[in-house]
């Protein structure tokens, strides 16, 4: 597969986003490798791995945990709640600076998708409504269970371990952290209509659904301010069995609260072909990061046309640039990308994560 930008292109122009200058807009998006250790410390190779792809304008780290209680979807994800994982987080900033880039690290929090044999918690959500799906255990295959439904006082738990995650990722060096509040987590769980079912002021009315991810935000912001904080969003995304009958209200509501801070970006996974795209795009006025969240491979002649119209201020792609750490080498000289091997995306070890070859490896090997 070839595709080839131009010197000019726009999504090779840099931006600054927020605080931070980035030299281009084709940035990295966030993937789980689950290559952590067992305690959530980043593995000694994720330096390497994330170092590889600092010509990237911006790598949006793998989803990591605010919490103990906060991770534990799948294995070996990291998480940024003791020393030894800010230390190696540390590490992992310095390398991709000194290559050159920037990164901003996201902070997640799993929900009804975490599974108590990975977590060693008890699995919350914002309603006792289980996600129809199975957890990778070290046991095996099992059932996500049916969440207990989180108490209030429980909730400013949560939006004060995302607070004190982004203190420790900045005082790690990161230039910014990406708040997770898509694909089915729990900061989506609360935004859906259909598996929020609070009667209370987290749930019910739109701005109620949208309060957690808002309260969220505003912390994060008020700990180490707005030009460090992007906020992701899926609307509609059927990922971790979530459902929602109205797609558009919460976010309105949501959108609306958080605008007056100023955040760095919006990063927003949707198919862009769609009236959802539209609907959503009027909603931000500030940098909106697309993510197509294609499997089939990424249309970059579509981004750079969406990136020259001025229709979105960046694109977040992931397996072009999980399997070609030059990428923008290859698309400015049009030569043929590396092909991602999904048996190794969340293999341990090197194999499938620091050994995809750059072009200038491939020519010495030919």
């Amino acid at each position: 597969m070839t595709f080839q930008l131009a010197a000019d292109a726009t999504l090779l122009t840099p931006i600054q986003v927020g605080d931070t200058p980035v030299a281009n807009r084709l940035f990295m998006a966030p993937l789980t490798r689950s290559r952590a250790d067992a305690d959530g410390t980043p593995s000694d190779l994720a330096a390497t791995y994330y170092a590889q792809r600092a010509s990237a304008g911006l790598i949006i780290s793998e989803a990591t945990a605010v919490s103990p209680g906060a991770g534990g979807a799948y294995p070996n994800t990291p998480g940024v709640f003791t020393d030894r994982q800010q230390y190696a987080w540390a590490g992992i900033a310095e390398a991709v600076h000194a290559a050159g880039g920037r990164m901003f690290l996201q902070l997640w929090h799993v929900g009804r998708m975490g599974h108590p044999d990975l977590s060693g918690t008890e699995t919350v959500g914002p309603s006792a409504v289980a996600a129809d799906l199975d957890a990778r255990t070290p046991q095996g295959r099992k059932p996500l269970p049916v969440p207990r439904a989180l108490a209030v006082d429980e909730i400013g738990e949560i939006v004060a371990a995302f607070r004190v995650a982004a203190r420790r990722a900045v005082d790690a060096g990161m230039d910014g952290v990406e708040i997770h509040s898509a694909n089915g987590y729990l900061l989506h769980e609360f935004l859906s209509d259909v598996v929020n079912r609070r009667t209370d002021s987290y749930g019910g009315s739109a701005a109620n659904r949208a309060r957690l991810t808002a309260e969220v935000v505003e912390a994060v912001v008020d700990e180490i301010g707005a030009g460090r904080v992007g906020l992701r969003i899926s609307p509609g995304n059927p990922a971790g069995d979530m459902r929602e009958d109205d797609v558009v209200s919460a976010y309105e509501a949501l959108l609306a609260r958080i605008t007056p801070l100023g955040i760095a970006y919006l990063h927003v996974l949707v198919d862009p072909t769609t009236p959802l795209f539209g609907t959503l795009r009027a909603l931000w006025s500030g940098t909106f990061v697309l993510n197509t969240g294609r499997d089939t491979g990424t249309d970059f002649c579509q981004l750079e046309s969406f990136a020259d119209w001025g229709a979105i201020s960046a694109a977040a792609v992931g397996r072009s640039y999980l399997a070609n750490p030059d990428l923008i080498d290859r698309l400015l000289l049009g030569a043929e990308l590396n092909e991602p091997d999904p048996a190794t995306f969340y293999a341990p070890g090197p194999v499938g994560y620091i050994d995809y070859p750059t072009l200038e490896a491939q020519r010495q090997t030919a």
